[in-house]
């Protein structure tokens, strides 16, 4: 009989170190993949057909409304930095996900009380009624504070869960062995699948709900989702690996620049060795207690010459403290530059996601405008034209994983298929056809005199969107967790996460500039689509992308992967190092 194998990192729920036979695993990441897939399905069901119901019911217009709904979408993902955060320097992982998503499902109960409750929201009305004007009113102050507060803590619930769900997940495999390193890989193409899966049934079934039942039944679908979801994660408690709270990265990167700026006026020693190091710090008493678990995490790395006036904040000063804001280790600057190469690709990767923006807003919209039906007796609901986005995703997926991937490994002998900046670049091309597609729709559906359109016209704007999210969403996320400095997942993490964020945020900018500054006799974007000229906001947008896709072809070129980088140093990576470029 064989004894247990132990884990060197891991603990279970007793705070004892994990058995390898009895903790993490498939067991345990099926819960969190639960979980998620709950999690998925109640923001996407809320986010995606939010935006007739500010229309139709809270009778918000066109514009205020796209904004509303890029402006939550956009705090959802912004918050994951104050999740990672969280998560990093005090609560840890586990109990991030399961206090947030408390959090998110408090939110949610308060949305779905607004929306039965009637003085929360207006009156219903028929607008072609002699008392329209007064019947139809806008919601008032206190109906919008209720609704933004519900939004908002739903935002601030999915910003905490999803800054730490997919890290937690990761974490259930050891990354030393063979075995587990080839499951957590397999893990982040399952982790995707199911978020695809909750898409895919918000977009159908509670749209179709929402529509036809009313958005008490489908918002309170999503609250009891959420809560099954939280319970699925809570039942693997027992089973979960965990790992000891190592910092916040934002705290690392902080210390850099305020030491370099600290000590902008010194020169920099002509000798590297000079300068303060991870090995001086192996052999130090005097900081072992504070300093030693921070480096347990570090791999030694070559000085480089980019961002040179960081390297002040390693210089050793006689006299001074030796505390991390006073004297940073070598090691240190060079991680911090790590994460300043990645931040030209996170800003070209922005306009994406503004481009994503417009499925769930105006192109919702144009769906409203249009002829659903595909009997008689049955019409599709707006909202769920996004399903075919989501089944563009799944179609997309496999066909790299079947037929991209080969051909790779034939033509450029790379047995991953195409690298992450080249994954992007696809997808961000995808976003360039979608935009010329959605304007080409647009001029279609105006130029009907008046018949009504089949809704497939708005098919091509949501496949190529679908497309380029498979492509860009997998490209980003291997990207920022491959060059990423050991240690600061969860914040690598938050960064890519913060693009989709700062693209809302980017949308709502772009709309509300242009129905200020293009609202003449026939503005780009009216309050009744047929009175206004959206073709020209998606012409907009498409020359934007291209310009940023020029953009994005420089920085990528620039931009020298961290393998190859110390390849070229004559250093090796460390093994557990290596799994994040599997």
């Amino acid at each position: 009989m064989s004894l247990p194998e132990f884990l060197s990192d891991a603990w279970d729920y007793r705070g004892r170190s994990a058995e390898r036979a009895t903790t993490g695993g498939w067991i345990s990441a099926a819960m969190i993949l639960g979980g998620e897939a709950c999690e998925r399905l109640t923001t996407l069901g809320i986010a995606v057909n939010l935006v007739t119901y500010l229309r139709a019911t809270m009778r918000l217009g066109n514009a205020t409304s796209a904004n509303v709904v890029t402006n939550f979408l956009g705090s959802s993902f912004m918050l994951c930095l104050l999740g990672g955060f969280v998560a990093d320097t005090y609560l840890g992982r586990y109990r991030t996900i399961a206090i947030f998503a408390g959090v998110q499902a408090i939110g949610v109960m308060i949305l779905s009380i607004s929306t039965v409750v009637s003085g929360l929201h207006p009156p219903r009305c028929d607008p072609a009624s002699a008392a329209a004007p007064a019947t139809c009113a806008p919601a008032t102050d206190k109906q919008l504070s209720v609704l933004y507060l519900s939004l908002y803590t739903i935002a601030l619930g999915t910003g905490g869960l999803k800054s730490s769900v997919s890290g937690f997940g990761s974490d259930q495999f050891d990354e030393s062995n063979k075995m587990e390193r080839t499951q957590m890989t397999a893990f982040f193409n399952w982790f995707f699948f199911f978020i695809s899966i909750g898409s895919l049934l918000a977009v159908t079934v509670l749209v179709y709900v929402q529509d036809h039942l009313g958005r008490g039944w489908g918002y309170g679908i999503c609250a009891v989702a959420i809560v099954v979801g939280l319970t699925v994660f809570l039942a693997g408690t027992r089973r979960y690996r965990y790992k000891k709270l190592v910092g916040s990265p934002l705290t690392q990167i902080a210390s850099v620049f305020a030491g370099a700026w600290r000590k902008r006026r010194l020169e920099l020693p002509a000798d590297t060795s000079e300068l303060y190091s991870v090995d001086e710090i192996a052999g130090e008493s005097i900081r072992q207690t504070s300093t030693k678990k921070r480096i347990m995490r570090k791999q030694k790395l070559p000085k480089s010459n980019q961002f040179s006036f960081l390297d002040k904040a390693a210089i050793k000063e006689s006299g001074m403290p030796t505390d991390k804001w006073h004297l940073s280790t070598l090691t240190d600057v060079e991680e911090v530059k790590m994460v300043l190469r990645m931040l030209p690709v996170w800003a070209t990767t922005i306009m994406f996601w503004t481009v994503y923006a417009q499925m769930t807003t105006f192109s919702v919209s144009q769906a409203t405008t249009m002829d659903r039906r595909l009997t008689p007796s049955f019409e599709i609901p707006p909202a769920s034209l996004t399903a075919f986005f989501v089944v563009s995703i799944l179609i997309t997926v496999p066909f790299y994983d079947r037929l991209v991937v080969p051909i790779s490994r034939c033509l450029i002998h790379n047995s991953y298929g195409l690298t992450p900046l080249q994954r992007i670049a696809v997808g961000l091309v995808l976003s360039i056809l979608a935009m010329i597609s959605a304007a080409l729709g647009e001029l279609r559906r105006l130029s009907s005199d008046g018949r009504p359109v089949s809704v497939f016209w708005l098919v091509p704007q949501f496949f190529f969107v679908g497309a380029g999210e498979a492509f860009t969403y997998i490209g980003q996320l291997d990207f920022f967790l491959r060059e990423c400095p050991k240690g600061m997942k969860t914040m690598s993490t938050g960064l890519f996460l913060s693009t989709m964020s700062l693209g809302c945020f980017l949308s709502s900018v772009l709309v509300a500039a242009v129905h200020r500054l293009a609202s003449g006799n026939k503005p780009w974007l009216a309050n009744n689509l047929d009175h206004g000229r959206l073709y020209n906001f998606y012409w907009l947008l498409a020359i934007l992308s291209g310009i940023n896709f020029v953009v994005y072809l420089m920085c990528s070129k620039w931009y020298v992967y961290k393998d190859k980088r110390m390849a070229e140093e004559g250093i090796e990576l460390e093994e557990t190092d290596k799994a994040c470029h599997a």
